[in-house]
């Protein structure tokens, strides 16, 4: 599941929407909302969005963290490390190979490190 996908279920959840419903709704399959939410699908376009910031009607902060959510929803990602310090490489390398192994406390530790402001600007 990505990010997206879980606040999407939460969404449909506290409002108490079926996915069939919120899919004619939204003008999608419920077969593609499902994909969604399951992270078998790529972050959704930002015309979808939009579509599901009127559907809640979200607004400010909550729109906000949505488009966010989305954009932290790509199931595959590929990390760039080109031209970078060989440390940084390793530790790409070395996270693709253990990401799937971490456990919660792991994760939200690794999570709280990456979400920290940048040390030095």
């Amino acid at each position: 599941m990505t990010p997206f996908g879980e606040k999407l279920r939460e969404l449909r959840r506290i409002k108490g929407v079926k996915q069939a419903e919120m899919a004619a709704a939204l003008d999608v399959s419920p077969a593609y909302l499902s994909a969604l939410e399951h992270g078998n699908r790529g972050a959704p376009s930002w015309a979808f969005i939009q579509k599901v910031i009127q559907y809640f009607g979200l607004i400010w902060d909550e729109a906000e963290d949505l488009q966010e959510l989305a954009h932290m929803s790509k199931p595959k990602v590929t990390i760039d490390t080109s031209g970078m310090d060989e440390r940084a490489t390793r530790a790409a390398n070395l996270l693709a190979r253990r990401i799937g192994r971490l456990n919660d406390r792991e994760l939200d530790q690794l999570l709280a490190f990456l979400s920290e402001p940048a040390r030095n600007g």
